[in-house]
């Protein structure tokens, strides 16, 4: 009895070894099946393996609140492609044909949005805008799990079928699904995905196969959508069209839905044109009559007839695009996203109306430049602002005349009298850089007055690298005691003759054209400025000769886990006879008042917290700033604050400091370090910021070296 009770024992003990063991196996087998495929991307990639091809796309996307019952679409458009590819620029997609229900001229912005990528070999795989490790990368082992599930045949070649499923979904979200690879090359030949995050998503890809290419390519695509249970908003129109309940959406009872689909035709393979790419800069570039294609254009390219469904989506988003005024809403809030508001033929800057400086008190302004209701030529702009502390009327007016509508080649002539920042250098090509809450300029004490004349050329060489050139002549006059000592004469106002060339390039961004101009559809890293500005003396009375040089570079990390890592690096060089109000500071941040609480302002974006007003002045000068974004709590769906880890550093030094007579400051040869952390998005927006100071230039009182503020951030 007692040796059947052990042999029984050590029968189920060596059966359970022997499944964990065959378990193991397959574990094992499904790695290295994967491993194998990634190894082999090279040769089964159509993107690596082929130095060029194109090929024709016919897609229909809609948007609906119910698949069966409703009798029209709540958002419909179909759009042929001609994407082309090359080793030495990448993929470039010329839209031949565009149709969209309900406007009279199709919203581009539509084209912007990824609904899903063209390969899943890639890093990223998105979908609407979402990133996820691609399944076929060294990112995509680390994320996943693999489980190999039989052996079948798609399209008469032996296939392998692969589970996968994320390790950690709740900390990085990812696919789910099977692909299928072919048994011999491990090349993709089908996939079924899934996802479940702030979207419910399936993904389902055919594939054919080009026996004389030895090369697998994607023949249809089929993508849908469901909103969900979340909050979390899908958006085309940049949020303007959206599923599901948007609050502060202005079309919401318009336009909605809770279903996205999808679905798509690859056709008309071409491995052998030796037709150049035109414009390779471009990602995506509307040809001339795409919106205008007649029915015979789209009957070739549809892979059915349209639904009665479909057919009714046009009368019925008419009807609601014009009795709604959707079409004038969008383009309103449109330019609200870049700082304008429309009124008919004038956009009105956001920047203008309310501002606050120590100098100047509460500053109340108006301003704006016409638009293309107006005249797609020419332009007017100008803007007038009273500061209630020093009672002063600043204004500026000027107009423009375009060159060159697919270069934005603008000519402009504009006059300003006003007040700028002591010591604060501005790049030309980031003057729009919207923001319509400026933090720092809260704190600011050191200003002059300034009246300028002034000639701008923009340029944009190709959509990558946008250029100004200016020309302007400047007199300014001291808000505060200063004079500057030359060649033994003292000058407290003055005039300079300046010219400056700005150029910023945007390499990993990408961009569309269409006949309203090219626009960036991508935010791509690194973004790198530079900017070079000659004074010429005894030019329109100019005092001083001098050269002054700037750069800089940014760079932003965004992970899978929603953490993000920035990186800001600037160097500024002055060569000649350069007053105070042209050398450089480091943006400090910091009220020159004697406690911590008394010093409690709004922090900066890219400012020095603990650096007092006036404490530096450089004429060559160096800053790094890291930020490390941690990934949001999620402590409730309206909730969900972020903390950010800061440091910054910059060094600098002074030619002749005993030059500027009147005033006192040090130089930063010694560098100077903070460091420090943000709370931000704790409720409205609003956050909190504590940084500190220590180095070479650490005070003796320790509460001076500290920065206690709020912080404020605004999305659109």
């Amino acid at each position: 009895m007692i040796h059947r009770i052990f042999f029984s024992l050590f029968l189920v003990i060596s059966l359970s070894i022997q499944a964990q063991d065959l378990s193991t196996s397959i574990a094992k087998d499904a790695d290295s099946i994967m491993l194998a495929a990634i190894r082999n991307v090279p040769q089964n990639n159509p993107q690596l393996a082929l130095k060029k091809y194109s090929f024709t796309t016919y897609e229909k996307t809609i948007i609906t609140d119910s698949l069966e019952k409703s009798n029209s679409h709540s958002f419909f458009t179909e759009k042929v492609s001609r994407n082309r590819y090359s080793s030495y620029s990448g993929f470039k997609e010329e839209v031949l044909g565009l149709e969209m229900a309900g406007f009279k001229e199709p919203r581009y912005e539509v084209l912007a949005v990824t609904l899903q990528s063209r390969s899943f070999y890639d890093d990223d795989f998105v979908i609407f805008n979402y990133r996820y490790a691609g399944p076929l990368s060294s990112r995509g082992v680390k994320n996943y799990y693999y489980t190999f599930l039989g052996d079948t045949t798609i399209l008469g070649r032996p296939s392998l079928a692969l589970h996968l499923e994320p390790k950690r979904p709740q900390t990085i979200p990812g696919l789910e699904g099977i692909i299928w690879l072919d048994a011999e090359t491990l090349a993709i030949q089908k996939v079924h995905i899934d996802l479940k995050d702030n979207l419910i998503a399936t993904i389902e890809r055919e594939y054919e196969y080009l026996q004389e290419k030895q090369l697998y390519l994607p023949k249809t695509n089929k993508l849908y959508i469901e909103k969900g249970n979340s909050s979390h908003r899908l958006a085309l129109f940049k949020g303007k069209v959206s599923m599901g309940t948007i609050e502060t959406n202005p079309v919401k009872e318009a336009i909605k839905g809770r279903h996205l689909l999808s679905t798509s035709l690859n056709s008309n393979y071409d491995f052998e044109s030796d037709e150049q790419i035109k414009h390779p800069n471009l990602a995506i570039e509307i040809l001339p009559g795409a919106e205008t294609q007649p029915e015979t254009f789209w009957g070739k390219y549809r892979t059915e007839s349209l639904s009665r469904k479909d057919i009714n989506s046009f009368s019925f988003l008419d009807d609601v695009v014009k009795a709604e005024n959707i079409e004038k809403r969008l383009a309103i809030i449109s330019n609200f996203g870049i700082g304008y508001y429309t009124v008919d033929f004038f956009d009105f800057d956001l920047t203008y109306p309310v501002k606050y400086n120590n100098y100047e008190g509460l500053r109340l302004g108006l301003g704006g430049v016409t638009n293309s209701e107006f005249s797609r030529k020419f332009r007017l702009e100008g803007y007038t602002a009273f500061g209630f502390k020093d009672k002063k009327l600043k204004y500026g007016l000027g107009g423009g005349v375009l060159l060159n509508e697919s270069h934005g080649a603008w000519l402009s002539l504009t006059y300003n009298d006003d007040l700028q920042e002591v010591g604060s250098y501005n790049y030309l090509t980031d003057r729009r850089v919207y923001s319509l809450f400026e933090p720092r300029l809260v704190n600011i004490t050191q200003f002059f007055d300034y009246r300028t004349i002034r000639v701008n050329q923009e340029y944009q060489i190709t959509p990558k690298i946008l250029s100004e050139l200016q020309l302007s002549n400047v007199h300014i006059e001291q808000t505060t005691p200063y004079r500057y000592l030359l060649n033994g004469k003292t000058y407290r106002d003055y005039t300079v003759s300046e010219a400056t060339l700005g150029l910023r390039w945007s390499p990993s961004s990408k961009f569309m054209r269409s006949k309203k101009g090219t626009a960036e559809i991508y935010d791509g890293f690194p973004k790198v400025t530079a900017q070079v500005t000659k004074g010429f003396s005894g030019i329109f009375n100019s005092d001083f000769d001098y050269t002054k040089i700037g750069a800089k570079v940014f760079y932003r990390v965004n992970r899978l886990n929603k953490s993000a890592t920035e990186i800001l690096v600037e160097g500024n060089a002055g060569f000649g006879d350069l007053p105070l109000s042209h050398l450089f500071h480091a943006y400090p941040n910091a009220p020159t008042k004697e406690t911590v609480m008394q010093r409690f302002s709004v922090a900066g974006i890219n400012s020095f917290e603990t650096m007092y007003f006036g404490e530096f002045f450089s004429d060559r000068l160096a800053t790094v700033q890291v930020k490390h974004r941690l990934r949001p709590f999620n402590l409730g769906e309206k909730f969900k604050p972020e903390m950010v880890f800061i440091t910054r550093y910059a060094i600098g030094d002074i030619r002749k400091p005993a030059d500027h007579l009147d005033v006192s400051f040090n130089s930063l040869k010694k560098g100077y370090t903070e460091s420090g952390f943000e709370l931000n998005k704790l409720l409205f927006g609003f956050g909190t910021s504590l940084t500190y100071r220590y180095g070479a230039y650490h005070l003796p009182d320790f509460a001076d070296n500290i920065a206690f503020k709020f912080t404020f951030y605004l999305e659109l």
